[in-house]
Order: structure tokens, then C-alpha cells, then sequence
């Protein structure tokens, strides 16, 4: 499963790079500023969780179980993060319709550093007690 979903993240990883591309020469003329800066956002925050499932998932001190949970966190993180600031800075959505989505997301991925942190200081405890 975690090969899975590292081959998930890494065709996020080409999907982000193609949604930069796309931001920086289709999206330049068309959106406003801050619309624009927004959607640089939402690449920037989806390639961060992309390599940090990346590096997770391979990983030799956490647990496959936290492995798994944090990859799960992030996955949907960046749907809800990322996927709702693509969605409002292109106009495809009103931001008064889904502005709960955003805040959602960001909270995920807290949850998901908090878990591979703790995965990392249980590892380290637990290497301590041998």
C-alpha cells in the first residue's frame, strides 16, 4: 500500500509541476493578482506534502501505520488546501461557497506534521528502552 501511494504522490508531484506551468504562462493574463497568488499558493503547499509523502513513506524510523495515516492526512490536505484555492482563484467556485474547505485542508496537514512528529519521538523513545 505505501508503494501505492508513493507512486500516487509522485504523479501529484508531475501534476503540481504541470498546474505551476500552467498557472505561470495560461493563468498570468487572466487573473487578477491576488487571484494568481492564490493559485501559486495552492502549487507551492501541494508540492511541500507532496515530497513530504515522498519522504515519509520512505522513511525507516515511523511505523508503517503512521506511514500510512500521515500520507492519508496529506492526500486529502491537499484536495481540500490546494484543490479549493485552485477552485477559487479560477473562478470555478465562489469562495463564499466553499471558504470552510481551505481552513479544513491546512488543518489536516497540522494533524499530519503533529502525527509524524510524534511518530518520530515514539520511534526514538522506544530506540532509548533497547
Amino acid at each position: 500500500m505505501i508503494s501505492k501511494i508513493s507512486g500516487i504522490a509522485a504523479l501529484l508531484g508531475l501534476l503540481t509541476i504541470a498546474l505551476g506551468a500552467f498557472g505561470a504562462h495560461s493563468l498570468k493574463d487572466k487573473l487578477d493578482p491576488q487571484e494568481l497568488l492564490n493559485f501559486e499558493t495552492g502549487v507551492r503547499y501541494m508540492m511541500y506534502h507532496v515530497l513530504g509523502i515522498l519522504l515519509i513513506n520512505n522513511s525507516s524510523f515511523l511505523k508503517d501505520r503512521t506511514k500510512l495515516s500521515v500520507s492519508f492526512l496529506f492526500l486529502i490536505g491537499i484536495l481540500f488546501f490546494s484543490g479549493s484555492l485552485f477552485a477559487i482563484s479560477t473562478s470555478f467556485i465562489a469562495a463564499e461557497q466553499i471558504w470552510f474547505i481551505t481552513p479544513l485542508g491546512g488543518l489536516l496537514f497540522i494533524l499530519g506534521w503533529s502525527l509524524t512528529a510524534i511518530g518520530f519521538f515514539k520511534r526514538n523513545v522506544e530506540n532509548l528502552s533497547d
